[in-house]
């Protein structure tokens, strides 16, 4: 291969922060050690690809764009939704242009068009990769809320107001209706 791929296995390891990296969020509604971001985002492109398969996209690209939504943290951090008030100037495209410096060019732009289809919302899989964060979000705090974090209630709300697919909505709705043990209740064979 006559590309140089230096500057991809950096980008590796710098990924691999992601998985150390806490979604900040959490600890305003008392969670001390919050989820990931990595495990956000694997969980983000499991929901992108069921909404956009229901939705009629394509679930492979909702996935693909699900799994690159915030690879720019590794440079950022987690900027929580009140830091977002303060902290403006981090554009996630910009970003990822100076993550990809180096790469091969192939790469490189195939990187930033995903980055920009998911910030622009501009495919109907863009659209169901970001009803997927939202809705990951909205899950998480329904399985924080059932460990005794009240406060997450706030972000299950702000969450489940901010989904536009009618199968986000509709996945919403079931999955407020379900504790978060309901699936292991149902393999063994007990009832509630």
């Amino acid at each position: 291969m006559a590309d140089d791929l230096s500057a991809v296995a950096g980008f590796l390891y710098e990924a691999g922060t992601l998985k150390h990296t806490r979604r900040t969020g959490w600890w305003m509604a008392g969670v001390n050690d919050p989820e990931s971001v990595a495990a956000h985002s694997w969980r983000t492109s499991l929901i992108a690809s069921i909404i956009a398969k229901l939705e009629g996209a394509d679930p492979a690209r909702a996935a693909f764009l699900a799994v690159w939504h915030d690879t720019q943290e590794t440079r950022t951090g987690d900027v929580n939704h009140l830091g977002k008030k303060y902290a403006t100037s981090a554009d996630p495209v910009a970003v990822t242009a100076d993550q990809t410096l180096g790469m091969p060019e192939r790469l490189a732009s195939a990187i930033h068009e995903l980055v920009a289809e998911y910030e622009a919302k501009d495919s109907p899989e863009a659209v169901c990769a970001r009803d997927a964060d939202k809705l990951e979000c909205m899950l998480q705090g329904i399985e924080y809320r059932a460990q005794g974090h009240a406060h997450a209630q706030r972000w299950i709300d702000n969450s489940r107001a901010r989904l536009t697919t009618e199968t986000g909505q509709r996945l919403a709705d079931e999955l407020l209706g379900q504790d978060p043990l309901d699936w292991l209740r149902t393999v063994l064979g007990e009832t509630s």
